[in-house]
């Protein structure tokens, strides 16, 4: 069987007529396509629209139909990987029940967010060198968390300062950052220790008394 057996044209998927034998094209089997090319590719600049179009086997309009645009393939794709992030904080699970300190509850918010960022990297990359990712819904989600964690913690937060202070926590989670410390020879242990102390000296702990408070 030809390769172009497999294609459906642009004309094809808007008229809904597919060959004999084939199930129609799946949103999940372009974002799978996707994905995989992120992960595979020297840099997220060199994976175009034209190159998910081909890997999927479908037009090139039927994927901006699909998605409006590349930026709205990579926020769907950003969508199914952090769905179960999302659900575990708002459900409340552990680390995240209200009774759990919250000091806790957001240095547990900012490691899960570097270990979803590194189990994804290729994505992130693509996302964070993209334009608007500071108003993307994902970005300001993340933010809310984070200052309400902090006013949690702080109990009467300076108007303002909360929003400086969830910027600068997130800002070290950038990819590029955090890939260098590793690179040059900054351990995970170290970073995430790093981060967890400031998590709590965010929310008013001194640092003398981290790590009593980390022990408890």
């Amino acid at each position: 069987m030809s390769p172009d057996s497999h294609y459906i044209s642009d004309h094809k998927s808007e008229n809904q007529v597919v060959r004999r034998g084939r199930p129609p094209t799946a949103t999940i089997r372009m974002l799978e396509a996707a994905d995989t090319l992120f992960a595979q590719a020297d840099g997220p600049e060199r994976v175009t629209m034209d190159a998910i179009a081909a890997a999927c086997s479908v037009g090139k309009g039927t994927l901006f139909r699909a998605f409006g645009s590349r930026a709205g393939l990579l926020d769907a794709l950003w969508t199914t990987k952090i769905d179960a992030l999302r659900e575990s904080v708002e459900s409340g699970a552990p680390p995240f029940r209200q009774d759990t300190l919250p000091q806790q509850r957001l240095a547990a918010f900012l490691d899960l967010i570097l270990t979803f960022k590194l189990d994804n990297r290729h994505l992130i990359r693509a996302l964070e060198f993209g334009p608007g990712i500071l108003q993307s819904p994902h970005y300001r989600w993340m933010l809310g968390v984070t200052e309400r964690f902090i006013e949690e913690g702080t109990g009467s937060p300076t108007e303002g300062a909360t929003l400086y202070t969830a910027h600068t926590l997130l800002a070290a989670l950038h990819i590029d950052l955090i890939e260098d410390m590793l690179s040059n020879g900054l351990s995970l242990d170290t970073i995430r220790e790093a981060q967890a102390r400031r998590a709590y000296m965010a929310t008013g702990i001194a640092a003398t008394d981290y790590k009593t408070l980390v022990r408890t």
